[in-house]
């Protein structure tokens, strides 16, 4: 081999040489990929926080179409995992929204998440929460029920449609309050209308109802008079529509309501309770699930809005404010921040011919007058009550003693009452019997409801004391109400 001819081949084998080094040394691509936690989350109307995990090989972003009211907390990141916190302002749209993350890595690896949030139909009304103040609420449902003698129901008036005089009484003054307290009670339910005096658009509560309130409740507590207050029938809004179509309008304003009802009442001490409802229609299991969650809406409010209200017993009505139904489908109460501040209501006007002033015999029964052991009537014996008797009472009650009050939950008798009917259009022909027979029912349903548990509240609405000057007008019934709580 010549000198010229080994030269070349040196060359060309070094040029080889140094292009297959510098091929080898050059890395191959990386194919990225990508994995998110979540493809679609969930919020309520009030907004909130959740994080998803995103975990890449390759540098990725997120677009985010809605950052008016989603915000996230990292745009961007480098290989490896992180942890993005993806949070919602509340929705007071009053309609659903939702926007879609896009998140990429590479130019290849696309993955998206759907954001989505119920609206909600009112602003929230929970805009000044207050630290939890346990001052003056010492006493768990059990303790404050204990407290309680002989309740008193302030009917036809701050529930009244049109105004706290429109149902024929003169507006509460705090003498007669005194005038209750007079005669034995201690205890005060307000039946209470706030959807009459609230915006339709916006669920705002007249302040000066509010204010008006606020003072009759101050009357009961300057007292030393434990007040219950209520959203009664209000034009069956809530009691009304337990269904699952109307659920999501109702939640909305119990929320709204309760949370303007909580924050104005929220410096009052243990003396005041609040309640959900007054009378919820309800005649199966699934309308029960459906004023559950009602009841949920109303406890969560009232916590959320803090201070003296993070204590506060609470009352829930069973379904129909009915015994019997309640003992078959109130199975649990709802979840509550604090321990053992909640009470059940339940009502009784049972016979409800001997109980309610029927303006003539009904399809579904005829009127009774006389009613109870030795309260029968030979005169007139087609008036006597055929069911509903003291068997039937004790009964009833009895499922009160084991359903709630052996397992430490109080019971409020919420309502309950039979009235004379001497200046009724049907007058009892054996009216003294009649009068016995009234006072026998007063006087033995007040004594078995303390004896199961049950915390009796009377309904009255004008008949037995007066409102206008504070005299008594029955006297026989209130002698028979305190006979059956001593």
């Amino acid at each position: 081999m010549n000198m010229k001819i080994s030269r070349r081949y040196a060359i060309v084998s070094l040029l080889f040489f140094t292009v297959t080094a510098t091929c080898c040394s050059k890395k191959s691509p990386i194919t990225p990929e990508l994995s998110v936690s979540s493809s679609e989350i969930v919020f309520q109307p009030d907004g909130g926080a959740t994080d998803i995990s995103i975990i890449s090989n390759v540098d990725w972003n997120i677009s985010n179409p809605a950052s008016g009211w989603i915000q996230v907390s990292q745009a961007t990141g480098n290989s490896g995992q992180a942890a993005v916190m993806v949070t919602t302002t509340p929705n007071t749209t009053g309609a659903n929204r939702s926007a879609v993350l896009v998140i990429s890595a590479g130019t290849s690896q696309v993955r998206r998440v759907n954001i989505k949030q119920s609206g909600s139909l009112y602003p929230g009304y929970n805009t000044s929460p207050a630290p939890a103040d346990a001052s003056g609420m010492g006493s768990n449902a059990v303790q404050l029920a204990a407290k309680f003698k002989l309740g008193w129901n302030i009917g036809n008036t701050l529930e009244a449609i049109g105004g706290e005089t429109a149902w024929g009484n003169p507006l509460i003054t705090e003498s007669y309050i005194q005038a209750v307290k007079q005669q034995g009670f201690n205890a005060i339910r307000l039946p209470c209308s706030w959807d009459h005096y609230a915006d339709k658009t916006t669920a705002k509560i007249q302040d000066e109802w509010l204010n008006r309130v606020k003072q009759v409740v101050q009357y009961c507590v300057n007292n030393d008079m434990y007040v219950l207050l209520n959203i009664h029938w209000d034009g069956g809004w809530l009691e009304n529509n337990i269904t699952k179509a109307k659920q999501d309008s109702v939640n909305a304003k119990q929320k709204a309501f309760w949370e303007q009802i909580a924050t104005k009442m929220r410096d009052f001490d243990e003396h005041l309770m609040f309640a959900s409802a007054n009378e919820p229609a309800v005649e199966s299991q699934e309308q029960m699930d459906v004023l559950a969650g009602y009841h949920q809406t109303f406890v969560s409010a009232v916590r959320s809005t803090g201070g003296r209200n993070s204590y506060r017993v609470l009352v829930v009505q069973g379904p129909s404010t009915n015994i019997e139904k309640s003992n078959d489908w109130m199975n649990t109460l709802p979840t509550d921040a604090v321990k053992d501040r909640m009470m059940v209501e339940v009502h009784y006007y049972s016979p409800a011919q001997f109980c309610i002033l029927m303006d003539g015999d009904a399809s579904w029964g005829k009127m009774f007058y006389y009613w109870g052991a030795g309260h029968h009537s030979t005169i007139e014996p087609e008036r006597n009550a055929t069911w509903g008797e003291e068997s039937e009472v004790d009964k009833s009650f009895n499922l009160v003693k084991t359903k709630f009050a052996d397992k430490q939950i109080p019971v409020i008798l919420g309502e309950y009452g039979t009235y004379r009917r001497g200046n009724s259009r049907y007058v009892p022909k054996d009216l003294a019997t009649h009068n016995d027979a009234v006072d026998y029912w007063l006087t033995y349903v007040t004594k078995r409801a303390i004896a199961s548990g049950a915390k009796p509240f009377y309904w009255d609405t004008g008949g037995a004391l007066d409102r206008r000057n504070n005299t008594v007008l029955d006297q026989r019934t209130m002698n028979a109400l305190r006979a059956g709580g001593n």
